[in-house]
């Protein structure tokens, strides 16, 4: 447990704790090699530089790709918008279409819609399955010469469906389309090592790998990188595409962060955690209430997720009672405590009704076999509490 309460974590895809290893790289870079990289006058702003570099190279192998391929962010919410954003400032006349997953993170849907207000480009959403799968045949069929690009998330945050981004990337490529991903959800849960060779831009996120809040970065394929206009002006960092003095430590720690996945510890790490939800969701299954998945099963789920809906129940009602004894959520981060569906689960096909009775669980590297039975207990626990009802 990486906390300081005794509540048991389980939100880790709304944040993750940073890893011990992580902080501990990090602490020289606050005060001992503290120099601004831009400094190219003298060793200490080398020094910087240096572990920029390097923290480039580390997250760059992650998913495939080169160095200089690599823009540090604040975060995938920066990054997907210097995607999107940077894209469409400098498109041609000819391709004024952007499509984008009807499940993906409001952020990407949000700055999809400001390009509709603001530069008059055609936003259209591509539909998904009840697991939450792109529909590929809606997809072939909304494409043409004029789509600048497509954006479709990796790994959803929510109900945690992995895509068949490599199958996308074919579909999306026979018209000359770029692909984003917003992979931020991916590192924890599968192997992204050869995700540049199927995407053209990638979002990803530090704090959603065990690394610092603060920090993402966007790979942006090299030869493209003409096409991308800055959303943030300056001194004309990294290769010109965000500008802005690059936050040492942060960096480095997210590279620390993606070492540790890009260890073979990642693979047993995944299989652990995929475990550990699915005893949760079985010890639930297991109760007198009927409890119900959304999203997909097996192998093509983030192990960590379990978007469960209780039927009768209101999702609120039961994260109210838990507290402060167990920490999940309704969806995403970004949108909890927003009183309306969620837009994830909706396009899924559940009722106004069956999203107010979903609570999304998240599990992960600090997670205990003891803190899942806990965790169990302490749901049913409520629902006993919150029925009115005999169980029996």
């Amino acid at each position: 447990m990486m906390h300081n309460s005794s509540t048991i974590y389980a939100d880790y895809q709304a944040s993750t704790p940073v890893d011990p290893s992580v902080v501990e790289r990090m602490a020289p870079y606050w005060q001992v090699s503290f120099g601004n990289p831009h400094s190219s006058d003298h060793i200490i702003g080398w020094q910087a530089a240096r572990a920029v570099n390097q923290s480039k190279t580390t997250i760059a192998g992650l998913i495939g790709a080169d160095p200089d391929e690599v823009i540090f962010t604040s975060g995938a919410t920066e990054s997907n918008n210097l995607a999107l954003f940077g894209l469409a400032r400098r498109a041609p006349p000819s391709r004024r279409r952007i499509m984008v997953g009807a499940t993906e993170h409001k952020c990407v849907l949000a700055a999809a819609r400001a390009l509709e207000a603001q530069n008059g480009f055609t936003v259209e959403q591509i539909p998904v399955s009840p697991e939450g799968f792109i529909d590929l045949d809606a997809l072939t069929d909304l494409l043409d010469d004029t789509t600048l690009v497509v954006s479709i998330m990796a790994v959803n945050n929510e109900v945690g469906t992995i895509q068949d981004i490599p199958r996308i990337a074919e579909i999306v490529a026979s018209h000359g389309v770029l692909l984003h991903c917003d992979a931020a959800q991916g590192p924890c849960a599968l192997d992204l090592s050869r995700l540049a060779y199927h995407a053209d831009l990638i979002s990803l996120s530090g704090h959603k790998m065990y690394g610092p809040q603060g920090i993402g970065a966007l790979y942006i394929r090299r030869d493209i990188q003409s096409q991308v206009e800055p959303i943030i002006y300056g001194g004309g960092q990294q290769s010109d595409l965000r500008s802005g003095t690059v936050p040492v430590p942060l960096c480095v720690g997210m590279a620390a962060a993606a070492e540790i996945l890009l260890a073979d510890e990642g693979v047993t790490e995944r299989k652990r955690v995929a475990s550990q939800r699915d005893t949760f969701v079985s010890l639930l299954q297991a109760s007198p209430y009927p409890v119900s998945l959304n999203g997909p099963t097996g192998d093509w789920r983030h192990p960590g997720n379990a978007n469960l809906q209780f039927e009768g129940f209101v999702a609120q009602d039961i994260l109210g009672a838990l507290q402060p004894h167990l920490a999940a959520s309704t969806g995403s981060a970004c949108t909890s405590g927003i009183p309306e569906p969620s837009h994830v689960l909706r396009a899924l096909g559940l009722t106004p009704a069956q999203s107010d009775a979903s609570i999304r669980f998240s599990f992960g590297r600090f997670t205990t076999d003891a803190e899942i039975e806990k965790a169990a207990q302490l749901v049913i626990k409520c629902l006993e509490s919150n029925s009115g009802t005999d169980p029996d």
